[in-house]
């Protein structure tokens, strides 16, 4: 394979040694750049040529590349007759390689499989306990209902197999062979029975998913290894401890009896005698000693570094515990808050149920929930209903001035959720009720038409319970009636009017009177308030408004919203007594000034409870597939005696889990588990309980399947989920995020030159420096931002502490901050993330970058070209398109050309040196084309070069931004005009 191929698949040597290949610098730039144009037929055959050689070492670099094609998510399958003929190969590492391969491929080319399944035959036999493995997981891949008495004979043999990798491997294959014939279910129940007796700590989460896949139900299984179960637990690998958890959860809600001690003691007696009163006290709770060993061997798995285990076992001790040894799980929770945003969000979720029924839990931490300028909108909101669910007399008031703060913020959605926050306190804790609300009266007089709007509705919701004392507001709203232009708002306040109309007698009617000039031109929502208000003010004021509501009704005969309509003939035919409506009228005012019941302001996760703790079925607030819901304590205990069995000891993970073979396997592992995360996130909604329970723990896993552990932090529990490795969370999801497309016809480009700017020089930052370039990948939070990635260095001889984004200019620019990185240390440098929208100008992003001590001023200024990204279009499209931005949409030059750029390749280096566009195949050698949109407002950008004769030719640039066209092209005239 040519090394420009590999630089062009790969994106260089760095890239290939990511990938766990082994690569070879390039030879020259002329060739890395010919790399654009190599096409994928001439790539596999240059590696189905290593693969058919006669050299080992040519086939084992084939391999590595092949693999590492696969980790990178590209398409691999036509290789597969190359790969498959080298199944036998006595080269032991050649042979791991190729297995990995047909794991990956063998379900899609099921007939080429099936060819060498004796070879797979002979491999279980294998000395080599890998081999052994590797060929037990090919074949149950290949999903071929004929081959399932093999592969049937093959688990059994390898769950006898004195190799625990080969029999957790067999615990594996047991969901795949259930999934595909079920039948076999009573087979693969006995395999399972055995395999839970294993002393091995690499089997038990293993054997333990394929009993939750195949028979949850069969508790009975589960009985004389439970304490067995509970021994092993903390010596688990941690996707097994967590499956373990959640199994052990439901075991115990059927066997033990409730530990709650309300639920156990009778509150009423049938009479007052005292022989009664003895039969009907409750006996004395006493734990259960096996429910105490659940206990005691989960508690120290709440130092674990991964938060899928720390989060299992909170819920664990959520649903299982007694109530006062629940807050242990407190301290553990609100650490997982320094993680990376995905966690934060699951974490925040169960806080936020477990904080409605237990405010004393997180009130000491109140502080870590407030809201930081660097939050998503999805965290602050979370973190916002917390905090309201604290809120009680004691603290309210700390809270409000929170609040204030958090009102005055640019996240317009976030404002609107703190004013429902507000009127959630001012509802639940009377003492500042007249606080909250003369509060909310004053923002009415906000600039900002969100806030003003929320406001109303929530001072519309707070009236209803003590309308009596505040017509003054009601009044005050009047007033401000005609500067609200929020539909929302404008009908909020004339239900108001109408329901306490007779509490405002004279300013009503003449709302009314300027709702009638208006009608035509109001919004749907705020025209049915009208006629309401038209209705009642009938009932109560006829005198001055009769004939008004008959002017308001027959404008609403006549709307053309049906809703309207109806609801005028309803309001006619209820208030204006005739022959046909007599019986009806007499009820109108019943009907219209019936009292009615103030809302009432709950929690939106007032009913979550519903769903266990830490699944997804949580999360989404909805059933998922898959979920298993938890039993109701038993009234009295069953037999304890069933899990009276010997102790087992735990058994250490041999030593061979250590070998390359198994490294390389994590780190394949560990990149199909980013690239799950992502996408399960975007596709929430659509996993099943058991996909959620693997993507929660594979979301802070390092290459080795651990948590994660700050490069530029101290090594304790409390600060292993430091800042740092956050941030390179960040950049590592950044990359994972230009899988995303913004647009149907947007890519990413297959060559890219980074360029990269000074932003910070560490004399002047004071040992802080900071460099930044455009990696020219979709950004992950907002498609309309601009990607920059930010290397921080510590240049000093101290740890630099808090390092974050300040203040920006102008202020509205909307621009996302990476996390806040704690400590960096001496020497150390971290490379972070962020998203800035330009809104397609080339206009500088001012902001500060601070330190605990210090507020630098710095500047990242685009290149226009960076303003882009790529588009693929054919030859006929971009033609057609360009004919449609013609006369003042286009812009050109002739421009004499430096002879080293004349070439195909020279011309589209230098192009996308410049401009990140995509590349237009042309079917005339002296054309070139390229294509992109915009970042901010998906404008379509063209350009077009024309060779003529000598070194001459025509530059045009196509696009609605003339501004944009201009500088592009004095930025390609400088590229391509110089050698």
């Amino acid at each position: 394979m040519s090394t420009s191929a590999l630089y062009n698949d790969q994106g260089g040597a760095e890239a290939a040694v990511e990938a766990g290949q082994e690569s070879t610098p390039t030879s020259s730039g002329t060739g890395a750049a010919f790399g654009l144009f190599s096409t994928d037929f001439k790539k596999n055959e240059d590696l189905k040529e290593m693969l058919e050689s006669n050299k080992e070492s040519l086939k084992l670099e084939a391999m590595k590349r092949i693999v590492g094609l696969i980790a990178k998510g590209k398409n691999s399958s036509e290789l597969f007759p190359a790969v498959v003929k080298n199944v036998a190969s006595k080269n032991i590492e050649l042979k791991k390689l190729v297995y990995v391969y047909l794991v990956r491929y063998a379900e899609e080319q099921q007939d080429l499989a099936l060819l060498s399944i004796s070879t797979f035959q002979r491999a279980l036999k294998d000395p080599n306990q890998f081999i052994r493995a590797s060929a037990l997981r090919v074949l149950s891949s290949i999903r071929v209902p004929i081959i399932v008495p093999i592969m049937m004979l093959a688990i059994k043999e390898a769950a006898a197999d004195l190799s625990p990798y080969v029999r957790k491997t067999s615990a594996h294959a047991i969901q795949k062979l259930y999934s595909l014939d079920p039948d076999q279910k009573e087979q693969l129940i006995e395999v399972i029975e055995k395999l839970l007796k294993d002393k091995s700590t690499l089997v038990a989460g293993s054997v333990v998913m394929a009993f939750e896949e195949v028979c949850p139900d069969r508790i009975d299984l589960i009985h004389k290894n439970y304490r067995k179960l509970c021994n092993l637990l903390v010596d688990v690998e941690e996707w097994g401890q967590v499956v373990i958890i959640s199994m052990l959860t439901r075991y115990a809600r059927t066997q033990f009896t409730s530990p709650w001690t309300e639920n156990n003691e009778k509150t009423f007696y049938d009479s007052d005698s005292e022989e009664k009163k003895e039969q009907t006290e409750a006996k004395p709770y006493i734990m259960d000693p096996d429910h105490r060993l659940l206990l005691r061997n989960t508690k120290p798995l709440l130092q674990s570094r991964n938060t899928a285990v720390v989060m299992s076992v909170a819920q664990l001790y959520w649903h299982l515990a007694p109530k006062h040894e629940v807050n242990i799980v407190t301290k553990s929770l609100v650490r997982l808050l320094r993680s990376h945003r995905e966690v934060q969000f699951i974490v925040l979720q169960n806080i936020a149920t477990m904080s409605i029924q237990r405010k004393g839990m997180f009130e000491p931490f109140m502080k870590s929930f407030y809201v930081r300028s660097t939050d998503a909108t999805h965290i602050k909101t979370l973190k916002l209903e917390i905090l309201t669910n604290l809120a009680n007399e004691a603290n309210i008031s700390t809270i409000l001035r929170e609040f204030q703060t958090y009102v005055k913020s640019q996240d317009k959605a976030f404002a609107a959720a703190t004013i429902q926050a507000i009127g959630r306190c001012a509802t639940n804790i009377s003492e500042v009720t007249d606080t909250c609300l003369n509060g909310l009266v004053l923002l009415l007089s906000n600039r900002d038409e969100t806030v003003v709007a929320e406001s109303v509705v929530v001072i519309k919701k707070l009236l209803q319970t003590q309308p009596t004392q505040h017509s003054e507001i009601i009044k005050h709203m009047a007033k401000l009636f005609d500067n609200i232009t929020v539909p929302m708002a404008r009908a909020s306040i004339l239900w108001l009017m109408g329901e306490y109309c007779e509490r405002v007698p004279k300013i009503a009617p003449d709302v009314l009177r300027k709702m009638a000039k208006t009608f035509t031109a109001e919004e749907d929502i705020v025209k049915l308030q009208i006629v309401n208000l038209a209705a009642k003010l009938y009932l109560t004021n006829s005198k001055q408004t009769k004939l008004l509501t008959q002017y308001i009704l027959n404008l609403g005969k006549y709307d053309q919203n049906y809703d309207i309509r109806d609801r005028t003939r309803f309001i006619r035919q209820l208030i204006v007594p005739n022959e046909k409506s007599g019986a009806l009228n007499k009820y109108a005012r019943r009907i219209l000034l019936a009292p009615k019941p103030a809302p009432v302001l709950e929690s939106a996760f007032k009913d979550r409870d519903r769903f266990q703790l830490g699944t997804l079925s949580h999360s989404i607030n909805s059933k998922a597939t898959g979920y298993q819901e938890l039993s109701d304590w038993p009234a009295v205990a069953p037999d304890q005696s069933v899990r009276n069995v010997e102790v087992i000891e735990p058994v250490r993970n041999p030593s061979s889990s250590h070998t390359p073979y198994h490294s390389f396997t994590s780190y394949l592992s560990n990149s199909s588990a980013l690239l799950f995360l992502f996408y399960s996130i975007t596709c929430i909604h659509t996993m099943s309980e058991a996909h959620f329970a693997v993507l929660v723990c594979f979301s802070d896993s390092d290459e080795n399947g651990n948590g994660p552990v700050a490069q530029a932090s101290s090594s304790s529990p409390e600060s292993s989920s430091g800042s740092e490795t956050d941030s390179e969370d960040d950049s590592d999801s950044d990359s994972l995020a230009a899988q995303k497309k913004k647009k149907s016809d947007v890519t990413t480009p297959s060559f890219g030159p980074v360029k990269t700017y000074e932003l910070l020089h560490h004399m002047t930052g004071k040992g802080l420096s900071a460099k930044y370039h455009f990696p020219r990948q979709p950004c992950l939070y907002e498609p309309s931002m601009v990607a920059v990635q930010v290397i921080l260095t510590n240049s000093s001889d101290h740890s630099l502490e808090e390092i974050h984004i300040g203040e920006r200019s102008p202020a509205g620019l909307n621009i996302h901050c990476f996390n806040t990185i704690e400590r960096l240390e001496p020497e150390a440098s971290v490379t972070v993330s962020m998203g800035i929208d330009f809104s397609d100008s080339t206009q500088a992003a001012n902001f500060q970058l601070c330190t605990k001590e210090n507020q630098f001023s710095v500047s990242i200024q685009p290149a226009v070209g960076e303003l882009l990204m790529p588009s693929t279009m054919t030859e006929q499209d971009f033609t057609k398109e360009q004919g449609k931005l013609l006369g003042m949409n286009e812009t050109s030059a002739t421009i004499t050309m430096a002879t080293a750029n004349t070439s195909s390749q020279a011309i589209s280096k230098q192009v996308l040196s410049v401009a990140n566009v995509g590349v237009v195949s042309s079917s005339q050698n002296n054309f070139h084309r390229f294509a992109g949109r915009t970042v901010s407002s998906g404008a379509l950008v063209l350009v077009s070069l024309e060779l003529k004769e000598s070194s001459s030719a025509l530059l045009t640039i196509n696009t609605e931004k003339s501004v944009m066209a201009s500088m592009l092209l004095r930025d390609l005239k400088q590229a391509l005009t110089q050698a």
